[in-house]
């Protein structure tokens, strides 16, 4: 009879709860906010390669499972990362004062996203091929708000919708660009005080290359901002000329 009791207690029991994750991190309560902070903070320290949600909640002191309410993903996370750097992006953008024609405010757009990319140099590849596999629409919103942006500037200057587009692909693609060359990888060996041998030049063959040699001093200067406005500049003339 008590093994019939027993029985019967057990069936009326609930089944146990799925265990949950807890979201309650090393230093409180996790957000979405703190997350991409820490993931962000992860890759600038160690890179991209530092990144996955085992390591990012080992970062933030909770199990990975939990960072799967913030984050769908290791994708997930690589777009808060786009996403991240476009919202310091507003942030620095709000701190001053906008400038007084359109041509000029997109110049100040360059110049911020040239200093966050700078700040950020190990994220800067996302924001490039991020673009490549997601679809317009489903892109962080604070990279469409940025895209909205520079769209009405455009359409502010008297351009078309078919030419503010145009424009706004050349814009994109000369401030990526630039700022990826700026970042390109150029010093063959650091320890190595003669500028010839700390580039590296000696592997490149004299007789083929000469141009090359005797430019890579040059190269291996950034153009700062003032290079990126200049160029930019340029290009809006040129395409504002053709309007």
């Amino acid at each position: 009879m008590a093994r019939n009791q027993a029985k019967a207690q057990n069936r009326a029991e609930p089944p146990a709860p799925a265990r949950r994750a807890s979201d309650r991190g090393r230093y409180g309560r996790l957000n979405r906010e703190r997350v991409l902070a820490s993931a962000l903070d992860l890759v600038d320290r160690e890179g991209l390669t530092a990144l996955s949600m085992r390591r990012l909640g080992a970062e933030l002191g909770v199990e990975a499972m939990a960072l799967y309410r913030y984050a769908a993903g290791k994708d997930a996370l690589l777009d808060g990362l786009v996403e991240a750097l476009h919202l310091e992006l507003e942030e620095r953008l709000a701190a001053d004062k906008a400038a007084s024609t359109w041509q000029a405010e997109l110049g100040r757009i360059a110049r911020a996203t040239y200093d966050v990319c700078l700040a950020h140099p190990q994220v800067v590849p996302l924001l490039s091929t991020r673009m490549l596999a997601v679809p317009l629409a489903r892109r962080p919103l604070a990279t469409l708000r940025h895209h909205e942006r520079v769209i009405a500037l455009l359409e502010e200057a008297g351009l078309g919708t078919d030419r503010a587009a145009a424009v706004f692909r050349a814009f994109t693609a000369w401030v990526l660009g630039y700022v990826s060359v700026e970042l390109q990888a150029m010093v063959d060996n650091p320890e190595e005080p003669d500028p010839a041998f700390r580039l590296g030049l000696h592997h490149m063959p004299p007789q083929e290359l000469p141009r090359l040699r005797a430019a890579a001093p040059a190269l291996a200067e950034r153009g700062g901002p003032e290079g990126l406005v200049a160029g930019l500049d340029a290009l809006l003339d040129r395409f504002t000329g053709e309007a």
